[in-house]
């Protein structure tokens, strides 16, 4: 009956304390929403934290971790980089290895990537008719990792860099 509680100790409260806790409340996600929003700029990405949610990356990354991104333009990407990409079409980013580059004269690269666990390389998850990711596709890149709380394969909450 927490929700009962809650109520009942709103409904003692005077306007002033209400409004008081009011102005906390949206200070805390006021002050929220601009950290994220200087960590987009900062990073350079739209998304600066992301969590780990399948297992394709194991035993690098496993579900729950949480990955922090960078995605400066210019920065090149490079076979072996971990990058966190969008498909046209999918809501959900996915955590996956550079695997090949392909460079075209003018500068143009396309990559192609993989999951760590997978047996075989991404193409079959991009669109129809999609054989390489392009720089667009790239929502950041990884740039170090937090370990799920409690996990079977960190034990208490840790902190890893990456090694490239």
């Amino acid at each position: 009956m927490l929700s009962l509680d809650f109520l009942d100790d709103v409904r003692r409260m005077n306007k002033r304390q209400l409004y008081y806790q009011v102005l906390n409340f949206g200070m805390i996600v006021s002050s929220a929403l601009m950290i994220w929003k200087g960590l987009m700029v900062i990073t350079g990405s739209e998304s600066p934290i992301v969590v780990v949610l399948s297992g394709s990356m194991e035993p690098a990354f496993h579900r729950g971790d949480l990955l922090f991104l960078t995605n400066r333009v210019e920065d090149p990407i490079r076979v072996g980089e971990i990058v966190v990409f969008r498909i046209e079409g999918r809501e959900i980013p996915i955590v996956h290895r550079v695997l090949k580059i392909h460079e075209k004269q003018n500068g143009h690269i396309k990559f192609l990537t993989k999951g760590d666990n997978n047996a075989v390389d991404d193409r079959g998850l991009y669109k129809q008719g999609q054989h390489w990711l392009e720089k667009k596709d790239v929502v950041g890149r990884a740039r170090g990792c937090l370990m799920q709380l409690l996990s079977a394969h960190s034990g208490p909450l840790s902190w890893e860099k990456m090694r490239y």
